[in-house]
């Protein structure tokens, strides 16, 4: 979808995707084929972090539906959202550049992923 503005909320289990306009907004939500696969913590050097690996193919899966925005609001609970831009970064250059911001944010409902991110384009005078 072709837009000026989106919000990508995202966790290592999903993300929800909004094109914004002035008056409304659309969503999609992509799940990671390794939802809640979380890794049983252990005791010892080789103790895991409890989160899944991270999986290049559903970075890759939501940048494709932010292919064609002007401006991406990234947000999200943890380290997925800081991953998702390391994914961009390396593997799609053009959408990296139009990342506007990252900023955590716990787990809204996506009417307020949606209020949040109008205020932020508000805010900075492109909404």
């Amino acid at each position: 979808m072709t837009t000026r503005h989106a919000v990508v909320w995202l966790d290592h289990n999903e993300a929800h995707i909004f094109h914004l306009t002035p008056e409304s907004y659309a969503g999609e939500v992509i799940r990671s084929p390794h939802a809640h696969s979380k890794l049983h913590r252990k005791a010892g050097p080789k103790a895991s972090s409890g989160h899944a690996s991270e999986d290049p193919h559903y970075y890759h899966d939501v940048a494709m539906l932010l292919a064609g925005t002007e401006e991406i609001l990234v947000v999200g609970p943890a380290n997925a959202k800081d991953a998702f831009v390391r994914h961009l970064e390396n593997h799609h250059h053009d959408l990296k550049s139009r990342v506007v911001a990252v900023e955590t944010l716990d787990h809204p409902t996506d009417k307020q992923i949606a209020a949040h991110a109008r205020a932020y384009f508000k805010r900075e005078g492109t909404l």
